[in-house]
Protein backbone atom coordinates (compact mmCIF):
# COMPACT_ATOMS: atom_id res chain seq x y z
CA UNK A 1 0.00 0.00 0.00
CA UNK A 2 1.10 3.51 -0.59
CA UNK A 3 1.58 6.08 1.92
CA UNK A 4 2.13 10.13 1.39
CA UNK A 5 4.93 11.56 3.47
CA UNK A 6 3.84 14.51 5.08
CA UNK A 7 6.04 17.35 5.87
CA UNK A 8 5.71 20.68 8.22
CA UNK A 9 6.69 24.15 7.86
CA UNK A 10 10.22 23.78 7.09
CA UNK A 11 9.68 20.60 4.74
CA UNK A 12 10.75 18.34 7.42
CA UNK A 13 9.26 14.74 7.20
CA UNK A 14 6.86 15.05 9.92
CA UNK A 15 5.07 11.82 9.27
CA UNK A 16 3.39 9.42 6.83
CA UNK A 17 -0.42 8.66 5.53
CA UNK A 18 -1.59 5.34 4.66
CA UNK A 19 -4.14 5.06 1.04
CA UNK A 20 -7.28 3.18 2.15
CA UNK A 21 -8.23 -0.28 0.16
CA UNK A 22 -10.00 1.64 -2.88
CA UNK A 23 -6.55 2.97 -4.02
CA UNK A 24 -5.46 -0.90 -4.51
CA UNK A 25 -6.22 -3.78 -6.99
CA UNK A 26 -6.76 -1.55 -9.50
CA UNK A 27 -6.16 -2.23 -13.18
CA UNK A 28 -3.21 -0.15 -15.21
CA UNK A 29 -5.31 -0.35 -18.15
CA UNK A 30 -7.42 2.14 -16.90
CA UNK A 31 -4.94 4.89 -16.60
CA UNK A 32 -3.89 3.92 -20.30
CA UNK A 33 -7.38 4.85 -21.47
CA UNK A 34 -7.13 8.01 -19.55
CA UNK A 35 -4.02 9.28 -21.30
CA UNK A 36 -5.33 8.03 -24.69
CA UNK A 37 -8.68 10.85 -23.80
CA UNK A 38 -6.19 12.98 -22.45
CA UNK A 39 -4.06 13.57 -25.29
CA UNK A 40 -6.48 12.69 -27.82
CA UNK A 41 -8.68 15.93 -26.91
CA UNK A 42 -5.79 17.96 -26.51
CA UNK A 43 -5.01 17.80 -30.97
CA UNK A 44 -5.76 21.06 -32.33
CA UNK A 45 -7.66 19.37 -35.33
CA UNK A 46 -7.02 21.84 -37.97
CA UNK A 47 -5.38 20.29 -40.75
CA UNK A 48 -7.77 20.61 -43.88
CA UNK A 49 -7.41 20.27 -47.45
CA UNK A 50 -9.89 20.71 -50.44
CA UNK A 51 -10.65 17.75 -52.77
CA UNK A 52 -11.54 18.28 -56.52
CA UNK A 53 -15.68 19.76 -55.65
CA UNK A 54 -14.00 22.59 -53.14
CA UNK A 55 -10.82 23.64 -55.23
CA UNK A 56 -11.49 26.59 -57.87
CA UNK A 57 -11.40 26.73 -61.84
CA UNK A 58 -12.69 23.91 -63.76
CA UNK A 59 -15.75 24.60 -66.15
CA UNK A 60 -13.96 24.38 -69.22
CA UNK A 61 -12.80 21.37 -70.66
CA UNK A 62 -8.87 21.38 -70.89
CA UNK A 63 -8.27 20.60 -74.54
CA UNK A 64 -10.48 18.20 -77.12
CA UNK A 65 -11.83 14.60 -76.00
CA UNK A 66 -10.29 13.53 -79.20
CA UNK A 67 -7.24 14.09 -81.69
CA UNK A 68 -3.98 14.85 -79.24
CA UNK A 69 -4.11 11.07 -78.63
CA UNK A 70 -3.20 11.01 -74.68
CA UNK A 71 -5.69 11.39 -72.35
CA UNK A 72 -9.17 12.78 -72.38
CA UNK A 73 -9.14 15.06 -69.51
CA UNK A 74 -12.30 16.63 -68.19
CA UNK A 75 -11.28 19.13 -65.62
CA UNK A 76 -8.53 21.37 -64.09
CA UNK A 77 -10.23 19.97 -60.87
CA UNK A 78 -8.16 16.85 -61.00
CA UNK A 79 -5.79 15.67 -58.39
CA UNK A 80 -3.65 14.98 -61.75
CA UNK A 81 -2.79 18.93 -62.47
CA UNK A 82 -1.20 21.30 -60.50
CA UNK A 83 -4.09 23.58 -58.41
CA UNK A 84 -6.42 20.85 -58.52
CA UNK A 85 -8.10 18.80 -55.32
CA UNK A 86 -6.33 16.62 -53.31
CA UNK A 87 -7.19 13.02 -52.45
CA UNK A 88 -7.75 11.79 -49.40
CA UNK A 89 -6.00 14.19 -47.43
CA UNK A 90 -7.00 15.56 -43.76
CA UNK A 91 -10.41 16.57 -43.04
CA UNK A 92 -12.38 17.82 -40.13
CA UNK A 93 -12.23 14.86 -37.45
CA UNK A 94 -13.34 14.21 -34.41
CA UNK A 95 -10.23 12.50 -32.30
CA UNK A 96 -12.44 13.13 -29.16
CA UNK A 97 -12.20 9.30 -27.41
CA UNK A 98 -14.93 8.19 -24.53
CA UNK A 99 -13.94 6.99 -21.43
CA UNK A 100 -16.24 6.64 -18.12
CA UNK A 101 -16.28 8.62 -15.26
CA UNK A 102 -15.71 5.55 -13.38
CA UNK A 103 -12.85 4.46 -15.17
CA UNK A 104 -11.48 8.06 -14.96
CA UNK A 105 -11.66 7.94 -11.22
CA UNK A 106 -9.45 4.47 -11.30
CA UNK A 107 -7.36 6.37 -13.63
CA UNK A 108 -6.51 9.09 -10.83
CA UNK A 109 -6.41 6.56 -7.97
CA UNK A 110 -4.25 4.30 -9.71
CA UNK A 111 -1.43 7.11 -10.97
CA UNK A 112 -1.41 8.58 -7.08
CA UNK A 113 -1.04 5.35 -5.78
CA UNK A 114 1.82 4.51 -8.05
CA UNK A 115 3.18 7.81 -7.43
CA UNK A 116 3.04 7.12 -3.68
CA UNK A 117 4.65 3.74 -4.13
CA UNK A 118 7.75 5.73 -4.90
CA UNK A 119 7.64 8.25 -2.45
CA UNK A 120 6.92 11.05 -4.30
CA UNK A 121 3.74 12.77 -2.98
CA UNK A 122 4.34 15.44 -0.33
CA UNK A 123 1.56 16.61 1.89
CA UNK A 124 1.60 20.11 3.41
CA UNK A 125 -0.78 21.96 5.20
CA UNK A 126 -0.64 25.17 2.71
CA UNK A 127 1.35 26.10 -0.05
CA UNK A 128 1.72 29.84 -0.27
CA UNK A 129 4.16 32.22 -1.19
CA UNK A 130 3.14 35.78 0.04
CA UNK A 131 5.96 37.53 -0.79
CA UNK A 132 5.29 36.31 -4.93
CA UNK A 133 8.80 35.88 -5.96
CA UNK A 134 9.62 33.07 -7.67
CA UNK A 135 12.70 32.88 -5.77
CA UNK A 136 11.23 32.28 -2.69
CA UNK A 137 8.72 29.53 -4.48
CA UNK A 138 12.55 27.78 -6.27
CA UNK A 139 14.18 27.63 -2.65
CA UNK A 140 10.32 25.80 -1.58
CA UNK A 141 11.02 23.47 -4.78
CA UNK A 142 14.69 22.81 -4.05
CA UNK A 143 14.22 21.52 -0.22
CA UNK A 144 12.37 18.26 -2.11
CA UNK A 145 15.54 17.50 -4.56
CA UNK A 146 13.00 16.34 -7.31
CA UNK A 147 13.86 16.25 -10.81
CA UNK A 148 9.91 18.31 -11.27
CA UNK A 149 7.20 19.25 -9.37
CA UNK A 150 2.91 19.19 -9.74
CA UNK A 151 1.90 21.64 -7.06
CA UNK A 152 -1.78 20.77 -6.18
CA UNK A 153 -3.64 23.60 -4.23
CA UNK A 154 -7.07 23.86 -2.90
CA UNK A 155 -7.58 27.29 -4.85
CA UNK A 156 -5.47 30.19 -6.35
CA UNK A 157 -3.53 32.33 -4.69
CA UNK A 158 -2.20 35.33 -7.05
CA UNK A 159 0.72 35.80 -5.75
CA UNK A 160 2.14 32.11 -5.31
CA UNK A 161 0.55 31.61 -8.54
CA UNK A 162 2.53 34.42 -9.91
CA UNK A 163 5.76 33.36 -7.83
CA UNK A 164 5.59 29.62 -9.28
CA UNK A 165 4.53 30.32 -12.98
CA UNK A 166 8.13 30.77 -14.44
CA UNK A 167 9.95 27.79 -12.62
CA UNK A 168 10.74 25.06 -15.52
CA UNK A 169 10.62 22.61 -13.57
CA UNK A 170 6.85 22.79 -11.73
CA UNK A 171 3.19 23.18 -13.02
CA UNK A 172 0.75 24.59 -10.17
CA UNK A 173 -3.19 23.90 -10.72
CA UNK A 174 -5.54 23.77 -8.26
CA UNK A 175 -8.01 21.07 -7.44
CA UNK A 176 -10.47 20.91 -9.85
CA UNK A 177 -7.91 20.68 -12.33
CA UNK A 178 -6.07 17.62 -10.72
CA UNK A 179 -6.08 14.77 -13.32
CA UNK A 180 -4.65 11.05 -13.50
CA UNK A 181 -2.03 12.21 -16.77
CA UNK A 182 -0.37 15.04 -14.83
CA UNK A 183 -0.22 13.00 -11.76
CA UNK A 184 1.64 10.55 -13.74
CA UNK A 185 3.34 12.68 -15.78
CA UNK A 186 5.53 14.45 -13.11
CA UNK A 187 8.19 12.77 -11.13
CA UNK A 188 7.12 14.30 -7.80
CA UNK A 189 3.34 16.05 -6.09
CA UNK A 190 3.40 18.77 -3.84
CA UNK A 191 0.19 18.68 -2.33
CA UNK A 192 -1.89 20.65 -0.18
CA UNK A 193 -3.74 18.46 3.03
CA UNK A 194 -7.20 19.81 1.89
CA UNK A 195 -6.83 18.23 -1.37
CA UNK A 196 -5.53 14.75 0.06
CA UNK A 197 -9.06 14.85 2.02
CA UNK A 198 -10.87 15.26 -0.43
CA UNK A 199 -9.60 12.07 -2.49
CA UNK A 200 -9.40 9.79 0.01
Amino acid sequence: MGKLLVLNEKFENAGEIALGEKFEGINSHNLHLYVKSYLAALRSNTARVKNRSQVSGGGKKPKAQKGSGAARWGSKRSPLFVGGGQIFGPTKRNYNQKINKKQKVLALRYAINAQAEKNAIFVVDSIKIESGKTKDAATLLNNLNQRDTLVVVENFDEKTYLAFRNIKNCYVIEKSELNAYLVAAYHSILIEKAVIDSLL
